[in-house]
């Protein structure tokens, strides 16, 4: 499996952050619609995302579900037909939900920056530092910590889990 580290926080002021992303991006951002689909499973997560591009991923996880740099460890496959997939998961396993959004994604080095505007609630910004084959997860903690001061992410706008997780706004 891969691995990376991850931090995901609420944005109060989305284009503050999109200001300091843009100034410690490789390069320019991307811009993805994001449609993913939760299904039952006994462990960790397992989502379908479809990209308003028509292109989709489904993609396995296993994280503790804390606030603050935490490791991740994931498998991405590309997936064909992805309604029929879909189908084909929820019969077998379940849905147990959907969660849409737009993502900007900025890469830094082995950082990548999503600012994600999440259906329902609100805008948030998520760190995923990859981890390098051999790379201590204390390392990438340190990085994604020293990403955190200079986006402006405070403790205190943490959250835990997946979108899925979180209450949605009336």
């Amino acid at each position: 499996m891969r691995r990376n580290v991850e931090v995901k926080a609420r944005v109060a002021d989305l284009s503050a952050i999109r200001r300091r992303a843009e100034a410690l991006s490789d390069g320019p951002c991307e811009v993805l619609d994001q449609d993913d689909t939760f299904f039952r499973v006994p462990e960790g997560r397992l989502k379908l995302r479809v990209l308003g591009s028509g292109r989709a991923e489904l993609i396995t996880y296993r994280r503790a579900d804390r606030a603050g740099p935490g490791e991740s460890h994931y498998l991405i496959a590309s997936a064909d037909r992805p309604a029929a997939l879909r189908e084909v998961l929820s019969s077998a396993l379940g849905a147990i939900g959907t969660v849409r959004k737009r993502r900007t994604v900025f890469r830094a080095g082995q950082v990548r920056i999503h600012l994600d505007e999440v259906e329902g609630l609100g805008d948030f910004v998520e760190l995923e530092v990859v981890l390098r084959e051999g790379q201590p997860v204390d390392q990438g903690k340190k990085i994604a910590r020293s990403f955190m001061e200079k986006l402006g992410i405070c403790e205190a706008d943490l959250v835990e889990g997946a979108y899925l997780d979180l209450p949605r706004k009336p």
